[in-house]
């Protein structure tokens, strides 16, 4: 007994020397730069995005189909940036998505900064909660207001504002600048980025990398410190919906058979959220973890550190709340129901509409093999939903220059900031995804610190953001857009 205890006592202090050793050795590279704050004009600048978010383009669907606020926005944005009209190409793609050509003075790989004009609407009944109406285009309490202000119209007036800064100092970027400004990007973007990635396809187009939305700041995204994180996203969750339908013979209520309908087809719903797909860490939370431990306390530290031993109580704790549950695995999201016809007569079809976000790492088969085996029914029908469905991307290297380069950058443009920067995968879907045709580096970024309120107003009430982000989101585009090489990756281990 004693050398079984002492040969258990020799392999713990093993296991815990080994796991110092990882915390201690754990680093992340030190990105000098240099502050980058010229001086704008904000209330000009809010003044140019309010008005465009007093339009509102809604994203095109087969029930809603009229382009005509889109025809609205671009003469709006003619009329504010002529200099930009004037010096770059302009094409509109598929009706409404705007691709503009800003001509370098090499023959080089060419940048991509994407956006989308579309937004979403504004639920019923909901326009009482606004404090300022969602689509009056109102500057107040040192913010802009309506609904696109974050997502994601703020992204393309800000692209735009940093172009016609550089164009009215006769700068000129080193290669091709495109600027892909989708009009369905909420519904798909099959119309908009996709028809315009095609395109560039088609002529040949090298892209060095895209940028479009997708991360952002946030604030106490890492416990016990004060520090921001920064998420670039690096890939994006694939996305199906599968439709689940249970029929029955109907009839009148008050002779109900042992299982309805709607009961086979609550039953198989339950079944779902109760048995989730597994949870797992990919490269990219790995990644991310291993950069914010050297900012949390020594045992969290160690605990981060060492996720070959540490990963199932780092799991249960990441799945405590809804967010971070988020990036460990497919998630399971009922969102519609339908049955029924009247309170005394027996549903003879019932239907349920199940999204599911797919972990990288996994696929849609797989998405679909686990529903079939968890509901365990034959008499529910399993059908992929009409709808869009897209496999989980690609990973983007957080090693390429790209990525360096728009961390530099973020730290230039935000100097009084403590920003831990790291990869992400975005639960969302992106346009960035479309132009996987052009190259593998697609990135994920809002230079913009989203607080827990305005990350709520995300397809919510009171979406906004204050005009000195705005401002560092148009500082960020100034700076990624300057061909200096001085602002190139420079980093130190």
């Amino acid at each position: 007994m004693r050398r079984v205890l002492r040969s258990a006592l020799i392999a713990l202090s093993l296991v815990l020397a080994v796991m110092a050793l990882n915390a201690w050795r754990v680093s992340v590279p030190i990105v000098t730069a240099q502050p980058y704050r010229p001086t704008l004009e904000a209330d000009a600048m809010a003044r140019r995005l309010a008005a465009a978010l007093a339009i509102p383009t809604l994203s095109a669907t087969p029930e809603a189909p009229s382009l005509a606020r889109f025809d609205e926005l671009h003469a709006l944005l003619q009329a504010q940036f002529p200099r930009v009209h004037a010096a770059l190409t302009r094409e509109i793609v598929s009706g409404a998505s705007l691709l503009y050509r800003w001509r370098g003075r090499s023959d080089c790989a060419a940048t991509l900064l994407a956006a989308h004009q579309d937004v979403v609407p504004v639920e019923p009944g909901t326009e009482a909660l606004w404090r300022h109406p969602p689509f009056a285009g109102v500057v107040a309490e040192g913010a802009v207001w309506g609904r696109g202000a974050i997502d994601d119209k703020s992204a393309l007036m800000a692209i735009l504002e940093a172009v016609d800064y550089l164009l009215a100092r006769d700068v000129r970027p080193e290669c091709d600048v495109w600027l892909a400004f989708g009009h369905d990007e909420e519904v798909s973007g099959l119309q908009g980025a996709r028809a315009m990635a095609a395109l560039l396809q088609e002529r040949g187009v090298q892209l060095a990398y895209v940028l479009d939305e997708g991360g952002a700041i946030t604030l106490g995204a890492i416990p016990g410190t004060d520090k921001q994180l920064a998420t670039i996203g690096v890939a994006e969750k694939g996305y199906v919906s599968v439709r689940l339908i249970a029929r029955d013979g109907g009839g009148h209520s008050s002779m109900p058979p042992r299982r309805t309908a709607i009961g086979r087809l609550a039953r198989a719903v339950a079944r779902l959220e109760e048995h989730r797909p597994a949870a797992d860490f990919s490269s990219v939370q790995r990644e991310m973890l291993r950069r914010i431990a050297p900012h949390v306390d020594p045992l969290q530290r160690m605990v981060l550190s060492n996720l070959w031993i540490t990963a199932p109580l780092v799991e249960r704790l990441l799945s405590a709340q809804p967010a971070s549950d988020a990036t460990l695995r497919t998630t399971t999201a009922p969102t519609m129901l339908r049955a029924g016809i009247k309170d005394n007569v027996l549903a003879q079809r019932a239907e349920a509409v199940v999204n599911f976000r797919v972990r990288i790492g996994d696929r849609i088969d797989g998405v679909l093999a686990h529903v079939r085996t968890t509901i365990d029914d034959a008499g529910i029908e399993i059908a992929v939903d009409d709808g869009f469905r897209s496999e989980p991307s690609a990973i983007s290297s957080w090693e390429d220059p790209a990525f360096l380069r728009i961390e530099r950058v973020l730290h230039s443009v935000s100097p009084e900031s403590d920003l831990v920067v790291a990869p992400y995968v975005t639960s969302g879907g992106t346009d960035a995804r479309h132009y996987a045709v052009l190259t593998p580096n697609l990135y994920r970024f809002l230079p913009v610190t989203l607080t827990p309120e305005l990350l709520a107003s995300f397809h919510g009430n009171n979406e906004r953001i204050p005009i000195d982000e705005y401002v560092r989101m148009v500082r960020f585009y100034l700076l990624l857009l300057q061909p200096d090489g001085a602002v190139d990756p420079q980093r130190q281990s």
